[in-house]
């Protein structure tokens, strides 16, 4: 009896306008011609619909679970398979707004047949670090302090409208509600002790769509690229982010920039409450403790350009924009 391989595709049909609904016999006929049994299940607005039928295929025994969505399918279906003990491959057709992980394997994000199409290509996966956060899993970022707070304040309808450019309005919008939040950071033997703004542990070089927050993360050396923002100021803040997307953060003074394989993030008082962001969505509230699992998940991606590291054309001008509005911005608070 010949054994087949089989995989599962999961996909959110709401997802990118429902655009994957038209192209999904073509996409399970790629996985077919690579030699994959393949069936599809779609979410449903259930809790924990898409996690849930992760951890059901892989349990069955699929060799390859599909990701067909945004970064919130994508964040499911790892939190359904990072924690079990046999893990199938797990390849990404990017269906969101900002689809950081596709990015930051070089998935073609506008054509989700030409994503599965890399499933045919002999030099197409490799092991990824996958981070735990408590009891939770993520792909790509964790985050804590008030710039994180606009993950959760962009309403849904509007991501898909103007992208980015939603985050970036409601950052601005909130940047006079910064509060600094006194707290402990423990990172590999190495402790910061005071009031912090922002804290970032990132797994990519994506954040948000942008690949000059982390210039040198890397996918699997088993490391969080750290990122802690000490200043509050308005100023501050504005100059640093207008760095922070150039890429010349890393060695300012109000930032500590370093790598680790073990975090533990405590506020120190009380009253205080800091929400952790896990890939864009409520993790829940620190302390909380997370751990690099090294090259803990085989993943598809586009291995002939993960190397490159110039900003993709799409992005620049959105970042442009976005420099010139902080220069602006900064000019009338300094007035």
């Amino acid at each position: 009896m010949v054994m087949h391989k089989r995989a599962r595709i999961i996909y959110n049909p709401t997802s990118g306008r429902e655009a994957l609904r038209g192209d999904l016999v073509d996409i399970l006929a790629v996985y077919e011609q690579a030699g994959y049994e393949t069936s599809a299940y779609a979410t449903t607005p259930e809790p924990n619909s898409a996690k849930n039928e992760a951890t059901r295929a892989a349990k069955e025994g699929f060799d390859l679970i599909v990701a067909a969505g945004g970064d919130g399918t994508l964040s499911e279906v790892i939190n359904g398979i990072a924690g079990l003990k046999q893990r199938p491959t797990l390849a990404v057709i990017p269906a969101g707004t900002t689809n950081d992980y596709a990015r930051a394997l070089r998935v073609p994000r506008e054509d989700p047949i030409a994503a599965a199409k890399l499933i045919l290509k002999t030099n197409n996966r490799f092991k990824i670090d996958v981070g735990k956060a408590n009891d939770n899993y993520f792909m790509n970022i964790a985050a804590g302090g008030t710039l994180t707070e606009l993950t959760y304040e962009v309403p849904s309808q509007m991501k898909s409208l103007f992208g980015y450019a939603a985050y970036f309005a409601k950052g601005a919008e909130l940047l006079p509600q910064i509060k600094p939040v006194e707290m402990s950071i423990k990172y590999d033997g190495q402790e910061f002790r005071g009031k912090a703004s922002t804290i970032f542990l990132a797994l990519t070089n994506s954040v948000g769509g942008f690949e000059q927050i982390v210039p040198d993360a890397s996918l699997d050396d088993g490391n969080f690229s750290l990122i802690i923002v000490k200043d509050s100021s308005l100023v501050g803040m504005l100059q640093l982010m207008t760095k922070a997307l150039k890429g010349t953060h890393v060695d300012d003074p109000r930032i500590i920039y370093a790598k680790a394989k073990d975090v533990m993030v405590t506020p120190l008082d009380d009253q205080d409450r800091l929400m952790i962001n896990l890939d864009g969505e409520y993790g829940g509230d620190a302390p909380m403790h997370f751990v690099n699992l090294k090259q803990h998940l085989e993943v598809i991606a586009n291995l002939d350009e993960i190397p490159n590291d110039a900003l993709t054309a799409d992005m620049k001008k959105y970042e442009d924009d976005f420099v010139r509005g902080v220069d602006e911005l900064a000019d009338q608070t300094a007035h």
